[in-house]
């Protein structure tokens, strides 16, 4: 007879080996928990990953510093700002609170703000998660803008034709529904541990940290047909980069290097993570590290439509394409966003921007001239940092 006590640790092996046994059909699960823990990586996490390196050439291009630091903003318009009249006071106690690591505020091609916390400086590298699929689709542009691309409303089986036999849908998705996240693919970034998600948190660990991309993606099924509904996930900037690699016949790493990284005058090198050295799919979706000053640079390069300097990297019609007032789809367009993501009315002059989780921002407004660059480590801030710099944009001196 079994007593109240048995009975439980009866109750608890079985819960324990349904754990395991979960646990060991997913062993991207395992390896996520090993490399991160239960809070999942942290922007500094490329350290433990396999990566490839974004080269940058010779010559560096440098922000220089402005003269004038003092009268970037009209401090009369701060509406929220215990510090009414210190607006440095107040922008530097918001983001000590948020765990910011680095700011960086530029206009008119000059650094007005620049301030680090903790042990960031501006030569460390962080991951800057999501704001890597705001970079895969200017790889994008770029790939059109080089003939590699014929049209983005070409279905990714031009490229991808192994994806034929798989389902009929995938001749209906286009590239247009990678950039736009209308994929119609049944996957969801989770990362909710319960019953019910419990698949879609496996098949985001098997993308973070499996060992082969391309075969999860030929096994990936489809909710509904694309282009029929939004959903936010990684997966099509997944796809996205393996359709730039396959039409340029070019490792992503190595064409961003080509077409951004030395042009620009990257100071530094970057890094992509990738599936394995085997299959070596770069994590196009969320796995670019870079410095804080370089990442401004992509944000110069959208500030002036496509130009760096006299040269050309990507059309001014794709930049236009990007960055137009869309309302649809949560403010997200050619994984980017514009400001009413926030769901505020969108003001004239606004800007928009990229982000990744943690609050990885670049933020453009090419009204005002400015760039604004945040890596954090989180946002326990009250306010997002996107509408944070919506709001200093509009706060700025003409």
């Amino acid at each position: 007879m079994m007593t109240e006590g048995t009975n439980m640790n009866a109750i608890l092996k079985i819960v324990t080996i349904t754990i395991c046994t979960l646990a060991l059909s997913s062993c991207s699960v395992v390896r996520g928990l090993m490399a991160d823990g239960t809070d999942g990586p942290d922007i500094f996490s490329f350290e433990q990953r396999e990566v490839d390196t974004i080269a940058n050439g010779g010559v560096a291009f440098h922000f220089p510093v402005a003269q004038k630091k003092a009268d970037w903003i009209d401090s009369t318009h701060f509406p929220n700002s215990p510090h009414r009249c210190d607006h440095m006071t107040y922008l530097e106690a918001f983001n000590k609170e948020s765990t910011t690591q680095g700011l960086l505020i530029i206009h008119n091609d000059s650094i007005v703000y620049e301030r680090y916390w903790g042990d960031f400086t501006p030569e460390r590298m962080a991951t800057v998660f999501s704001v890597s699929k705001s970079i895969t689709s200017l790889m994008c542009g770029i790939a059109v803008y080089d003939g590699y691309i014929h049209s983005i409303d070409d279905p990714v089986t031009n490229y991808l034709p192994e994806l034929k036999t798989k389902d009929p849908m995938w001749e209906k998705l286009t590239i247009r529904h990678l950039l736009d996240m209308r994929s119609g693919l049944d996957f969801d970034d989770t990362y909710d541990v319960n019953w019910k998600g419990l698949k879609y948190l496996n098949a985001m660990a098997r993308l973070n940290y499996g060992h082969n991309i391309m075969k999860q993606i030929q096994g990936l099924t489809f909710r509904c047909e694309p282009g029929s509904d939004f959903r936010y996930e990684s997966m099509t900037a997944a796809i996205l980069g393996i359709v730039i690699e396959r039409a340029s016949g070019k490792r992503f790493a190595d064409y961003l290097s080509e077409k951004v990284w030395i042009p620009l005058g990257m100071e530094h090198p970057a890094l992509v993570n990738i599936d394995s050295r085997k299959h070596d799919n770069a994590h196009t979706f969320g796995g670019i590290t870079l410095t804080i000053k370089d990442l401004a640079k992509i944000g110069r390069l959208y500030l002036n439509n496509g130009m760096w300097n006299d040269k050309r990297i990507v059309s001014e019609d794709w930049i236009r394409q990007t960055v137009e007032c869309d309302t649809s789809y949560h403010g997200y367009h050619f994984n980017w966003y514009n400001i009413n993501y926030e769901n505020i009315i969108r003001p004239e002059h606004s800007g928009y921007y990229a982000l990744g989780i943690y609050e990885q921002v670049l933020y453009v407004n090419p009204y005002k001239n400015l760039v604004m660059v945040r890596i954090g480590k989180h946002n326990k801030g009250h306010t997002s940092i996107p509408l944070l710099f919506e709001q200093v944009s509009h706060w700025w001196k003409d």
